[in-house]
């Protein structure tokens, strides 16, 4: 049985036994908490530029399936597991974890001691790793020491559409709402539309102009990966929004709201990325679970124009959701769409509907 390996930029290495694509790749590793979701998770554009390493020591266990597709393809760049299951035992199962991977060109290791790299990762922070396949841990390192960081890309213009389109619309129409696709999830969609809403997705790159032409209802700002200072044109776009439209901010988009009313973002030491992060909302003193997948957070210090601090997070005390003053702006860092995670916070989507006018 062949072998492979982790290396992180630190030199530490990691061997395992290699499945999934035969490649090389590369990215910052990070690590999730949640139990189940790898389908989810890998699919998730969040993690574009990512080596994802999974806590749980079982993946693959129930295959790959037609309906837990959060985008069009794998985004994350590798996969690291302690356990890869073989033979998934699910009557929806179509195909297992490693014909997954194959099927979209990226690479996997298992057997690796993956309590050990998320120990390192908590005590040193993320740091830029590389599997590499038929190569020495220092050959790796080199090329990995003359590879972009992480924070110097813009990933969201890598994983945003890059044309409109319209998610299928419910019989009973109550409103439209244009998301911007700084990395979108296909179950932030389902949720409106199970909510009697037409969705039509915008590329990242949409101006404030080419969003209110469509006449929205509302205006969704999606979740995406990287950093959002770089993120520029997407501050200048919703600026032009303030005031015009109701807007919920997700995740990215939370970000972005921030800094439209000067606020500021800064790099989490190794992040938040599973399904049991608790969050409390500082209004009603309820605590929920929520599912999180993000490596910056807002400086709450750094808040004006009115955006206030409206729910934190209980492990660390980062800022978790922000709500306007006066104007119908509301924004959460977690993902009230799951996908994977707790189903709790779908109340999210309820709340910014009724900030829109009715019909």
């Amino acid at each position: 049985m062949s072998k492979s390996c982790l290396v992180l930029e630190d030199g530490s290495v990691y061997e395992g036994i290699p499945f999934g694509a035969e490649a090389t790749a590369y990215g910052e590793v990070v690590f999730s908490t949640a139990m189940t979701g790898y389908q989810e998770m890998l699919t998730d554009p969040s993690y574009a530029g990512q080596v994802l390493v999974a806590t749980y020591p079982i993946q693959g266990n129930y295959g790959i399936n037609e309906q837990d597709f959060e985008s069009r393809r794998i985004q994350a760049r590798a996969f690291v597991v302690r356990d890869l299951c073989p033979h998934p035992s699910h009557e929806l199962s179509r195909k297992t974890l490693d014909q997954f991977l194959k099927e979209y060109g990226i690479p996997g290791l298992w057997g690796v001691d993956t309590r050990a790299i998320t120990r390192r990762l908590r005590v040193r922070g993320v740091m830029m790793g590389m599997l590499a396949p038929g190569l020495s841990p220092q050959e790796a390192l080199d090329i990995l020491k003359s590879r972009p960081s992480y924070g110097e890309t813009d990933f969201v213009r890598e994983v945003t559409t890059p044309a409109p389109y319209d998610w299928p619309a419910p019989a009973h129409l109550r409103h439209h709402i244009v998301a911007v696709d700084c990395g979108l999830k296909y179950n932030i969609l389902r949720l409106l539309a199970l909510r009697g809403c037409r969705v039509t997705a915008l590329p990242a790159t949409a101006s404030a102009e080419d969003i209110l032409s469509l006449r929205p209802d509302g205006i969704v700002l999606s979740p995406g990966p990287g950093d959002p200072q770089l993120l520029d044109y997407a501050v200048r776009a919703v600026k032009g929004l303030i005031g015009m439209k109701p807007i919920l901010g997700i995740c990215l988009g939370h970000q972005v709201l921030a800094q439209v009313f000067g606020g500021s973002n800064f790099k989490l030491k190794f992040g938040h990325r599973g399904a049991n992060h608790p969050v409390k909302d500082l209004k009603s003193g309820r605590v929920f679970i929520t599912a999180q997948n993000h490596g910056y957070a807002v400086d709450a210090d750094s808040l004006k124009g009115g955006l206030e601090v409206s729910q934190v997070n209980l492990n660390d005390g980062t800022v978790e959701g922000l709500a306007h003053r006066d104007l119908p702006i509301i924004s959460i860092q977690y993902h009230s769409e799951a996908s994977p995670g707790p189903r709790d916070n779908e109340y999210v989507f309820d709340k910014f509907l009724e900030m829109l006018p009715s019909k």
